[in-house]
């Protein structure tokens, strides 16, 4: 099943898809136009992968690391499906990451391998923008370069995890103004989802709501205002969202 958080004249509630449209709590049928789409998850604890594709990591000249690269983000960079992300002033370069989040779906500490996919609820897309002009060291991820207000389009659906048998198995795809400019495969992922939340879960509870976002393949580019971004990935969706000048 997939779910979408919206807006609906004035309220704000899970709505289910069906048939290109969709069904309100109540039962009734409404347009996606209708709605104004949410983040499909309220933001809780967030994780960040960097350089968790080896072809990204080639692409932007760096060398695998030996563990996750794991930061935080706020729940200030989140805006939902058909949102408008700003680009700031006076930069050079600012691309998107087209990535698999992971939503869990119940509390959990000391998980193990074996066991953490039991742990998850559903699958999002997740698209984390970043100022590469204000990343000083990308072993530690600059804040102002990642955790900017809007940043990371996530959505449009939340995808239960039963109807995703496979999720390292995934096309994801990126588009700008319509061109194809990233592909890749969620199978190239060094740290999979299993090793990610057995990782977290040593020293740190997780709890229902939060999420992993696993990282982009190579394919980056520039996006300028008025830039249309649209993140594909299979069984997923399709996330646009729009770039406005800050």
């Amino acid at each position: 099943m997939k779910r979408a958080r919206i807006a609906y004249r004035g309220e704000v509630c899970v709505a289910i898809a069906s048939g290109g449209g969709l069904i309100l709590p109540d039962g009734r049928a409404i347009t996606e136009s209708d709605a104004l789409f949410l983040p499909p998850v309220e933001p809780r604890t967030s994780f960040a992968l960097g350089l968790n594709y080896a072809a990204h990591q080639s692409e932007l000249g760096f060398k695998p690391p030996e563990k996750p690269l794991i930061f935080l983000k706020g729940p200030n960079t989140f805006v939902g499906h058909r949102g408008e992300t700003p680009r700031p002033p006076n930069v050079k370069l600012m691309h998107y990451e087209c990535e698999l989040a992971v939503v869990i779906g119940r509390a959990g500490k000391n998980i193990s391998r074996a066991d953490a996919m039991d742990y998850v609820a559903g699958y999002t897309i997740a698209n984390d923008y970043v100022v590469r002009d204000l990343i000083e060291n990308y072993y530690r991820p600059n804040l102002r370069a990642k955790s900017r207000d809007r940043f990371t389009p996530l959505g449009p659906w939340l995808v239960d995890a039963a109807d995703v048998p496979d999720p390292h198995a995934l096309e994801l795809r990126t588009f700008v103004n319509g061109e194809l400019t990233q592909h890749g495969n969620t199978r190239d992922m060094i740290f999979d989802i299993p090793f990610l939340i057995a990782y977290l879960s040593e020293f740190m509870t997780l709890s229902a709501g939060d999420m992993i976002l696993t990282g982009t393949p190579e394919g980056v580019k520039n996006v300028e205002p008025g830039d249309e971004v649209v993140c594909e990935i299979e069984r997923l969706g399709r996330l646009t969202n729009t770039i406005v000048a800050d």
